[in-house]
């Protein structure tokens, strides 16, 4: 459908791109043809595909319906286990595919280095330390400080973690596995990003953090840092589900250098920009 190329194009010429279509839009073909595409065009040497578990022999099928001729890698619960992980990570960095296509939780067990996920952790706590001492100047700001204190001392535990790395064993690394283009489906599962906030009392502002959802920012950042940003593709029929912090953890993996050459690396200063706090009745439900 001509949606559907349109939106190959965009993968393929412009930037990261999100593919925020309805369920049923065709974004699973979109995906596999933007991915084949940009091999044949060598725009990309090797694709990988992050898909819900469930969702992965699926997506297996639905790649060779496409493209029957296609040299894919599909994950099994089984390459996932510690005695076969390495085998199966060395599988991805050494064989030529047009598609490795894994499930979310095997994703986040393919650790990056341990030097870049410390270089990036010490890089948010030196930003979360330089809010802190800009709240202390402010009255009425103890709530604040708290917050923030809070994040710095779980980022710190992470930062110890790094240490034992015991439930991501010795494995290859995700920069040893060769990836210049990764796609994201349902990408809405990463929504929980970690995020700092002046803003209390305000319906609609989400600041829980999930392990995973850090993972995949990491993971962005080095695919950017790889791409010049052009190798990330993530695709939702939910882009908002609940709270407005979620577009802006959308351009956070997206469009970071955009949000930090606009100014608007904090949360507070992009909400400043796009949102508007408002003050209004609250209907409750009444069952």
């Amino acid at each position: 459908m001509p949606h559907q190329k349109n939106a190959v194009a965009h993968v393929l010429y412009g930037n990261n791109t999100l593919l925020a279509h309805c369920v049923g839009a065709g974004k699973t073909f979109q995906m596999i043809a933007a991915g084949m595409e940009s091999k044949r065009l060598g725009l990309s040497q090797k694709n990988l595909y992050v898909v819900p578990n469930h969702l992965t022999e699926q997506w297996g099928s639905d790649f060779l319906r496409l493209y029957p001729g296609a040299n894919i890698l599909v994950a099994t619960k089984k390459d996932f286990e510690p005695a076969n992980r390495k085998r199966f990570c060395s599988r991805i960095a050494t064989g030529d595919y047009d598609a490795v296509i894994i499930g979310h939780t095997q994703f986040e067990k393919i650790p990056l280095s341990k030097e870049r996920q410390i270089a990036m952790l010490e890089d948010q706590i030196a930003d979360i330390t330089f809010s802190i001492e800009e709240a202390a100047h402010q009255a009425g700001q103890n709530y604040t400080i708290k917050q923030l204190e809070k994040t710095k001392k779980s980022l710190q535990a992470r930062m110890k973690k790094l240490n034992d790395q015991t439930r991501k064993d010795d494995v290859v690394t995700f920069e040893q596995l060769g990836v210049d283009r990764l796609f994201v489906d349902e990408s809405h599962s990463f929504k929980n990003l970690f995020l700092y906030t002046k803003m209390r009392n305000v319906a609609g502002i989400s600041q829980t953090d999930a392990q995973k959802s850090s993972d995949m920012f990491m993971k962005c950042r080095y695919m950017d840092e790889l791409t010049g940003g052009r190798g990330i593709t993530f695709a939702t029929g939910t882009p908002v589900s609940n709270s407005m912090t979620e577009l802006y953890t959308i351009m956070r993996y997206l469009q970071y250098d955009t949000l930090m050459r606009m100014g608007m690396g904090h949360f507070d200063s992009w909400a400043a920009t796009f949102g508007e706090t408002v003050t209004a009745i609250e209907f409750a439900q009444v069952l």
